[in-house]
Formats: C-alpha cells, sequence, structure tokens
C-alpha cells in the first residue's frame, strides 16, 4: 500500500469510496442523512482545492481509503478519514491519519467523530488524540472532538 496526494480525476472515486465508508456510520447513528453521505462531488472539489486529500492505494493501484486536512492558524483540522469497509482493520487508517500529520505538520491536530462510533475513538486516542470538548446533537449522540499537540523538541 502507498499513499499519495489525491489528484483532481480521483475525486469522484473517492466520493463513492465515502459512500460506502460512512454507511457503517450513518447505521449506528440511525440516520442516512449524515454530511459524508450528503456530499456532493462539487463540495469534495472546493475541499480539495482549500486543503489536501490524500489517498491510499493498493498494489494495483485502487483507492482503498482517504483522509482530507485543511490549515486555520496553527491548527490542521483533519476529517473524513475513511477505509474500504472490506479492508478496515489492517492500519490503513492509523497509516493515513498519520500520514496526513506528517504532510502538514502543525502544532496542534483537531478532528472529531460521534460518541457512539467506539471504533474511531479507539483508533485516534491509540495515536495520541486526547478529548477535549463534546457537542449534544441529541440526548444519545454527541460529537466529541479530539486534539493532538505536536512535541516540540528544542
Amino acid at each position: 500500500m502507498r499513499i499519495l496526494k489525491a489528484q483532481p480525476e480521483d475525486l469522484g472515486i473517492i466520493l463513492a469510496l465515502q459512500y460506502r465508508a460512512f454507511r457503517s456510520e450513518a447505521r449506528l447513528l440511525g440516520n442516512e442523512r449524515i454530511p459524508p453521505l450528503m456530499q456532493t462531488l462539487k463540495d469534495l472539489e472546493k475541499e480539495y482545492r482549500e486543503g489536501i486529500v490524500l489517498k491510499a492505494v493498493d498494489e494495483v493501484g485502487v483507492i482503498i481509503g482517504s483522509v482530507r486536512a485543511r490549515e486555520k492558524g496553527d491548527t490542521l483540522h483533519i476529517a473524513k478519514l475513511m477505509v474500504l469497509p472490506e479492508r478496515q482493520g489492517r492500519g490503513i487508517g492509523t497509516q493515513l491519519l498519520v500520514a496526513v500529520e506528517k504532510a502538514c505538520p502543525k502544532p496542534r491536530y483537531e478532528l472529531f467523530t460521534s460518541n457512539v462510533s467506539l471504533k474511531n475513538l479507539k483508533l485516534y486516542e491509540g495515536l495520541g488524540y486526547v478529548r477535549f470538548k463534546e457537542e449534544e446533537m441529541t440526548p444519545e449522540l454527541k460529537f466529541v472532538y479530539m486534539e493532538k499537540k505536536a512535541r516540540v523538541f528544542a
């Protein structure tokens, strides 16, 4: 597997991957109308122009994962980390997250997930992210905001 910067011609494939990857999240939340499933190609093209989109490709060049990020001040906001459902649990998401941090070094990294996304929370916490804020969406659902501060060596 290799992780590369996505190209404009990859965006349609990445959006299709996003729809597949986020179906499980929608089922967890009991809502098929979550933002990743409502996003359009035009929306993704805008994110591409305003930030960075990485792709994970397998040995034959098939896109099997992706992540996006956008810089804002001293923070890199990471979003839509995804891996094909049949390829999950093999470290691809971890490698994508580490790669985007390396591609855009910042003093602080931020992302969010839902409180019911236990696999996501475990992944992020295992990579050094800590919870700093929760936002209640419904009595059962909260967005958990997590941050990681880069190590500074003197």
